[in-house]
């Protein structure tokens, strides 16, 4: 896989808020620094689609740790890439969840919209 220069990285994140669907899938980013566990579950959460969003217990499912949905919580809370790892796609089962560590404030409502800001440009590509 080739690796997304530092640039073109900047330049797709804007390109993202301002709606335009990105697959960033072509940028490693570096998660040396996180454990295997994190690792895995971020590595996941990666696969999710633009405009879909999933469980923390469907996420925990999915890497085979079927009653670690607080753990796979945490492990995305340490997300140090939020727009590349689009940990924003990962959901409560009571409601949108956390973002970026908090669970509610700026973070929390930077969330909702970047969610909302995806379920609308993929309405439109349809």
């Amino acid at each position: 896989m080739t690796k997304m220069k530092d640039e073109n990285v900047f330049q797709a994140i804007l390109r993202y808020f301002a709606g335009e669907m990105i697959d960033f899938s072509d940028y490693e980013p570096d998660l040396c620094s996180l454990t295997d566990f994190q690792r895995r579950v971020l590595y996941e959460v990666r696969k999710i689609p633009y405009g879909e969003t999933i469980t923390y217990q469907e996420l925990a499912c999915r890497i085979g740790n079927h009653g670690a949905a607080r753990a796979v919580g945490s492990a995305v809370a340490k997300n140090p890439y939020p727009v590349i790892i689009p940990c924003h796609r990962i959901v409560s089962s009571s409601g949108i969840g956390g973002f970026c560590g908090e669970t509610c404030g700026e973070k929390v409502e930077l969330k909702r919209k970047m969610l909302e800001m995806e379920a609308n440009s993929r309405g439109t590509d349809r």
